[in-house]
């Protein structure tokens, strides 16, 4: 293996050799050497690779490939030239299917080792587009470099990117707008989001030549508005799958949607349900939820602007009991005082919208041993060519 008896830690200044044996959650790939435990960044399940440890954890040391000696069945060439230097993507070096296959396992090995749900059946719905799907940016502007791009990996430099292989050709394109006009940037600009819709492309900072209008974007048969200040979710390809999933089946008197940002699940909500409640804590994201019910034609739905826990404890009890609890929170997951909250809605069923399988398995843990049933989990690949995933949980109340 290339080591001695040294202490891995003691090694650090010499590369050996590894055999990659699967993919954990975070993305990383998994290796044993001298009684540690190797986390291997940019791996895929199978490779043998020469690695070079970067920093050590306790038992836990974290590399990086040098060479790889034979390449994993599942390891493809990475289209994109910055790959490994942005921090953006982390799977483009596996097949597309070996991509969706880790980020099965990864749900289940957290739900596993964090909520000890074994054995689940759980279908992932791939992305309409590998590439060209994201519609949604965050650009990092170094004033002193001109490095306009992503942050690269493991560091807050700014890698100047000129072209970005998941960008949506409408962000291509201004990306290579802003990169021209890069001289008349304001001194203190130092990032700009921006999102694309039916209608082109919102931009969070005004600078000449650039909107920063409100936008819309038709999802099966809804319409939302939004702007780059409000959160709506990148990839548009896959949204119409993931609603149905949330809202397919469901009917019944009430229905609460928590963190509902502009809407997304509330206005599908809102034609199956005689009432839907949803909660916002993002002012411009509550006040397009607000205008997308309306434009919908659906004065049965209510947005509270307000945040979700405080919210639940001032209304929670009164509202009692909900058919259906719709949950997206960020990817923090749910406030710990947030879960007394949800109960105290004595909610029929519970649906989890998550983007990070170990917060949702911490969460999902506590909802199991509150009384509820795991009825269904399925994955949504909304973030190609990176280990993110979307997981739909549904719950059921125990009988």
């Amino acid at each position: 293996m290339g080591i001695t008896s040294n202490a891995l830690g003691e090694a650090m200044a010499d590369p050996f050799e590894v055999t990659i044996e699967r993919i954990l959650p975070g993305g990383v790939g998994l290796a044993h050497a001298e009684g540690k435990t190797l986390f291997v960044a940019l791996a895929a399940p199978g490779d043998v690779a020469r690695v070079r440890v970067d920093r050590v954890r306790g038992k836990v040391a974290f590399a990086t490939i040098e060479e790889i000696l034979s390449p994993s069945p599942v390891r493809i060439e990475p289209p994109c030239r910055y790959f490994g230097t942005c921090g953006g993507c982390d799977f483009q070096q596996l097949d597309y299917q070996a991509q969706l296959d880790a980020k099965v396992a990864i749900i289940r090995d957290c739900l596993r080792r964090i909520a000890h749900v074994e054995n689940l059946d759980i279908a992932i719905t791939p992305s309409p587009r590998q590439w060209q799907y994201r519609s949604r940016v965050n650009w990092q502007f170094n004033a002193e470099t001109q490095a306009l791009g992503f942050f690269e990996r493991g560091s807050h430099q700014v890698c100047d990117i000129a072209e970005c292989a998941v960008l949506v050709p409408e962000l291509q394109q201004t990306l290579m707008r802003l990169r021209a006009a890069i001289p008349s940037f304001p001194d203190e600009l130092d990032e700009l989001e921006a999102v694309a819709g039916d209608q082109g492309v919102s931009l969070s900072t005004p600078l000449p030549g650039f909107s920063a209008t409100d936008i819309s974007r038709k999802v099966a048969e809804e319409t939302y508005h939004f702007n780059s200040e409000s959160f709506f979710q990148i990839n548009d390809g896959i949204l119409a799958a993931l609603v149905t999933e949330v809202t397919h089946n469901e009917r019944g008197a009430k229905a609460m949607d928590l963190y509902c940002g502009v809407g997304l699940f509330t206005v599908a909500l809102a034609r199956r349900f005689t009432f839907v409640g949803g909660v916002e804590a993002n002012p411009d994201a509550a006040l397009f939820a607000r205008r997308n019910l309306q434009f919908a034609s659906l004065p049965n739905g209510r947005i509270a602007i307000h945040d979700v826990g405080d919210w639940l404890e001032a209304n929670a009890g009164p509202l009692a009991p909900v058919d259906l609890l719709v949950i997206d929170p960020p990817r923090t997951g749910v406030e710990e005082h947030v879960i007394d909250g949800i109960l105290n809605l004595k909610p029929k069923r519970i649906t989890y919208v998550s983007c990070d399988p170990a917060t949702l398995a911490r969460d999902l843990k506590a909802l199991l041993a509150a009384g509820f049933d795991l009825a269904t989990v399925a994955a949504f690949d909304m973030f190609p060519q990176t280990h993110h995933v979307e997981t739909v949980v549904k719950l059921n109340q125990a009988k």
